[in-house]
């Protein structure tokens, strides 16, 4: 016997093909774990019956359950993308759409401000990421096969013959798909868990801490473990065994790196002193359909987009102009790209974002606007878009 640390945890996460059908997952699937918290219930109805006693009775079999779930994670270097960053699956459970996927190797032919012209067709669409220099911006709007205006102009414009790197961008949809979450403790003999059907209801992205953090909240069709497991549980004849992993080899991305673009016309802030993204998916899982015990799919409902931006407060005119979009309830953009070496980037984009007229804090040396819960709107799933390159 062995008391188990809670150090010795790994989860992974994979998208489900068929929803409450576990994924497989490979050792690229594992994601940093700062915690994950499970919750499992069982309706249980009121007995109204007479049964001449005041004696509880008991549970029939065959109740119906739900599963709620949380998880943290940090963001994370990746080898390559080749297949989606270890974050990917959980981020499109949260927006919906597969990921587009931008090969490395595009040639910069002429760039000028937000304008990038490329010496072959882009095959980009907007809202799509582009990477170059070691900088992530996004495609405003597609001037040509060849030509693309960005969300943000570069911080050092490319040169002609720059070959950019690869980017992989999710986007919102109609509908969401589910995944599985994976958890796993050493010694392999303790018991493992798996949460199939996962929908992702709340996702939270927090910048400038000691490290960038996500955070995914939602609910599952079933949690299955290996303590009690039963042929046909999430589709699976046995409960799944770990994938190999000779080493955790990921970099975790300081919480300090990174660029913020905000504005009707982009101006890059430097004094912005805390961020967070914030996606509601209003979701509802159908689970109380006739004849089964399990949830049988996903129902959406209106998603909320915020952002909630703190900055020191300046007499310059860019700063100055978002209190004035404020007031006015002018649609500005808001781009966040955290981190700042190709491999460990990732870009949030947000074309329009009406910001709340900001409170003051004045607790510390230096006057502080706090932009709260300001919410992204769009035409037809455009309001966000999150990039890996």
């Amino acid at each position: 016997m062995a008391y188990i640390s809670s150090n010795d945890n790994r989860l992974y996460a994979a998208v489900e093909a068929t929803y409450g059908t576990a994924a497989t997952i490979t050792a690229g699937n594992l994601f940093p774990a700062v915690s994950l918290k499970a919750t499992y219930k069982l309706q249980k109805p009121q007995r109204k019956d007479k049964t001449g006693t005041r004696t509880y009775l008991g549970e029939v079999s065959g109740l119906r359950s739900s599963t709620a779930f949380e998880a943290h994670s940090y963001v994370c270097s990746w080898g390559n993308l080749a297949q989606p960053p270890p974050h990917g699956p959980l981020v499109q459970a949260a927006l919906g759409a597969a990921p587009l996927t931008w090969a490395a190797g595009h040639t910069v032919a002429s760039a000028s401000g937000t304008t990038v012209t490329f010496s072959a067709a882009h095959g980009l669409t907007a809202g799509q990421a582009i990477c170059c220099g070691n900088e992530i911006r996004f495609a405003a709007t597609i001037v040509s096969t060849t030509a693309v205006h960005l969300n943000a102009p570069f911080t050092t414009t490319p040169a002609a013959g720059t070959a950019c790197t690869a980017t992989m961008t999710y986007a919102p949809s109609e509908e969401l798909p589910s995944a599985t979450i994976f958890d796993y403790w050493s010694p392999v003999t303790a018991v493992q868990r798996l949460m199939c059907g996962a929908a992702v209801d709340k996702m939270t992205i927090s910048v400038n801490g000691d490290f960038h953090e996500l955070a995914f909240t939602g609910s599952a069709a079933d949690l299955v473990d290996s303590g009690s497991f039963q042929s046909g549980q999430a589709g699976l004849s046995s409960f799944p065994a770990e994938p190999a992993i000779s080493t955790i080899d990921y970099v975790l991305v300081p919480g300090n790196l990174g660029e913020a673009w905000l504005g009707v016309t982009p101006w890059q802030a430097f004094t912005v002193t805390s961020a967070q993204i914030s996606l509601n998916n209003d979701l509802q899982l159908r689970d109380q359909e006739f004849g089964f015990e399990l949830a049988r799919g996903i129902s959406p409902g209106m998603r909320t987009v915020t952002g909630t931006v703190g900055l020191f407060a300046q007499d310059d005119q860019d700063t100055i102009s978002l209190y004035q979009a404020a007031r006015e309830r002018t649609p500005t953009s808001l781009m966040l790209q955290l981190g700042q070496q190709q491999g460990q980037l990732m870009g949030i984009y947000m074309s329009a974002v009406v910001p709340e007229v900001p409170t003051y804090d004045d607790s510390q040396r230096r006057l502080q606007w706090n932009f709260q819960n300001s919410r992204a709107q769009g035409t037809l799933d455009n309001e966000i878009y999150i990039a890996f390159a």
